[in-house]
């Protein structure tokens, strides 16, 4: 061959080479955004229905209030009630749905042990101050939360029910999807403050409904005045039992995001009221305004 010959040679291969990396390169380049997407796409779909349940967050300690007959499900007055909101303590009304349930499908009876783990113990106040290593029955750990609202009661019956919280926060959001509560998501077991945890006025008086409908043998814990338990004797939360008559229960709530929170039941001259108010300013304030409401409408 020659030498002019070779050059020609060289040069069309190296021509090829080059050719062939661009082709590879143009081939390829799209592969890692596709591959990308692909990856991205069961995380996209699982994300999807949590937006759909509830916006991303509430607004900081905004007010609402809602009155409902319980008996024709007529509702008779109404602010914001469909607004998002911080649920608090309110959460627990879903806790205890979720253990009642477990009772109900003979999962667990009201003497079953529940084990408190050193996560449980930890949890800030309101508390009744379990122990790492002990345990709490079913029936106590139900009046503790109905009763005191006890986030340490709340963290061990998460944790013996789903094996962690973040596990029985999915099972209590599939649990408000089915009750029909859609604008509401549970993030976690107690209420304490987490920005994605969002409900409103009116799920909340649909899920303080379904839990006195569905479970009507424990309506005496939301009525009782107080708990005793390891030797201590613990006051009731909802202030207006045996102040404003005819309250018979049902759950208090607050943290600073979410502000006063009550869902009041109430029964006056045969008629059965659920009285929901949202983002009191204090405490006082907030059960003015639940005793008027029950007033005006009963």
């Amino acid at each position: 061959m020659s030498p002019r010959s070779f050059l020609k040679t060289v040069s069309a291969l190296c021509l090829a080479l080059v050719l062939a990396a661009c082709q590879t390169a143009q081939t390829q380049a799209p592969a890692t955004p596709a591959a990308s997407s692909a990856a991205a796409a069961p995380v996209q779909s699982a994300s999807l229905p949590v937006i759909a349940y509830a916006p991303a967050t509430a607004e900081e300690r905004g007010f609402s209030a809602l009155v409902i007959n319980a008996s024709s499900g007529e509702q008779l007055y109404e602010v914001d009630a469909d607004a998002a909101r911080f649920p608090a303590s309110l959460t627990k009304m879903m806790t205890l749905y979720l253990l009642f349930e477990a009772v109900a499908d003979g999962r667990y009876s009201l003497s079953s042990p529940l084990t408190v783990s050193d996560n449980a113990a930890s949890q800030p106040p309101a508390k009744i101050g379990l122990k790492a290593g002990t345990t709490i029955t079913v029936e106590q750990a139900a009046k503790a939360l109905a009763i005191r609202s006890a986030n340490d009661v709340g963290m061990a019956v998460a944790e013996n029910l789903a094996g962690s919280e973040a596990a029985f926060a999915r099972q209590m959001t599939r649990q408000a999807r089915a009750l029909g509560l859609s604008r509401t998501r549970f993030v976690n077991a107690t209420g304490l403050p987490d920005p994605s945890q969002v409900t409103t006025a009116r799920d909340m008086a649909k899920l303080g409904l379904a839990l006195k409908r569905r479970f009507p043998q424990y309506a005496g814990y939301y009525r009782a005045k107080s708990f005793n338990y390891g030797g201590r004797t613990f006051k009731a939360t909802n202030n207006l039992l045996g102040k404003v008559p005819g309250v018979d229960g049902l759950k208090t709530g607050y943290i600073r995001m979410s502000g006063y929170n009550l869902v009041a039941t109430a029964r006056r001259g045969g008629k059965q009221l659920i009285v929901v108010v949202m983002g009191g300013k204090s405490e006082a304030a907030r059960d003015r305004e639940v005793t008027r409401l029950i007033e005006a409408y009963s």
